[in-house]
């Protein structure tokens, strides 16, 4: 397992914190090769150096925002030209702000979309031709538990992420015939600085802190998947239990859990 991403080429976007750079370390401890985008170059530039000193490997960065679709394809097409071939894409990059429906603004509406969605679309659709000339290949889709249980105050993050999923479920049936893998991965709430956005006062972070999950287990687990056929990792195992009985008994399941699900 850990000679599997040896050499290879791996792109993660929103790389420069949380999930996202406790992955980067974890690919780079096993050989790969690294690209990682985010807006914070000057992180990425602290972290090619790190990486590049303890584990010899190649880590190129380039600045992205990933809600502007131009530079997605003006930075992608440079990647692509300059890699040669892309093995695994981890869409990582992506941000919630939790307020009730009514409360929402339309900046903040459209910002999540663009992010979470739009930005999601556009860097896969760079991969995806070069992927299927190779014949393989790995998209892996972070998404969240929030994709298949909507609560209050995510109705707009929670839209993005089953957006997310009704993507990533079509698009594994589509490259299945080019022999490139495509994952979910659906955590709960995570310790990283994603709170500070999403839960401005706080309240949400206190009430749930003890079902966080760390980010360097989130990350292992994604890492420990890469190029192999794993449709989705859901993260913990109870809440993804929790996601089946909302499916079976939709009512049921709002009425019982209409407490904890208004902690945000």
């Amino acid at each position: 397992m850990l000679e599997r991403l040896k050499n290879k080429n791996i792109i993660i976007t929103g790389a420069s914190g949380g999930i996202g750079a406790e992955m980067a370390s974890l690919c780079a401890e096993r050989g790969a090769n690294l690209v990682l985008l985010a807006r914070n170059l000057e992180k990425l530039n602290q972290q090619k150096t790190d990486l590049e000193a303890r584990f010899q490997v190649k880590v190129d960065v380039h600045k992205l925002d990933v809600s502007n679709t131009d530079e997605i394809q003006a930075v992608f097409a440079k990647i692509v030209e300059q890699l040669g071939r892309v093995d695994v894409l981890v869409n990582n990059a992506g941000y919630g702000i939790f307020r009730e429906a009514y409360e929402a603004k339309i900046d903040d509406v459209k910002g999540m979309f663009a992010v979470n969605v739009v930005g999601l679309m556009a860097c896969t659709s760079m991969v995806l031709p070069i992927m299927q000339q190779q014949g393989s290949g790995h998209i892996i889709n972070i998404a969240s538990q929030a994709g298949k249980i909507a609560t209050p105050k995510s109705s707009v993050y929670s839209a993005t992420k089953h957006a997310v999923l009704g993507y990533t479920n079509s698009l594994r049936m589509e490259m299945a015939k080019h022999h490139v893998y495509v994952t979910a991965i659906n955590p709960g709430p995570i310790e990283t600085n994603f709170f500070t956005i999403a839960d401005e006062k706080g309240t949400y972070v206190k009430n749930v802190k003890r079902f966080m999950l760390k980010p360097e287990y989130v990350a292992k687990k994604v890492v420990d998947a890469m190029l192999t056929p794993v449709r989705e990792i859901n993260l913990p195992r109870w809440m993804n239990a929790g996601s089946i009985v909302y499916a079976l008994f939709p009512r049921l399941f709002e009425r019982l859990g209409r407490k904890m699900f208004n902690q945000k």
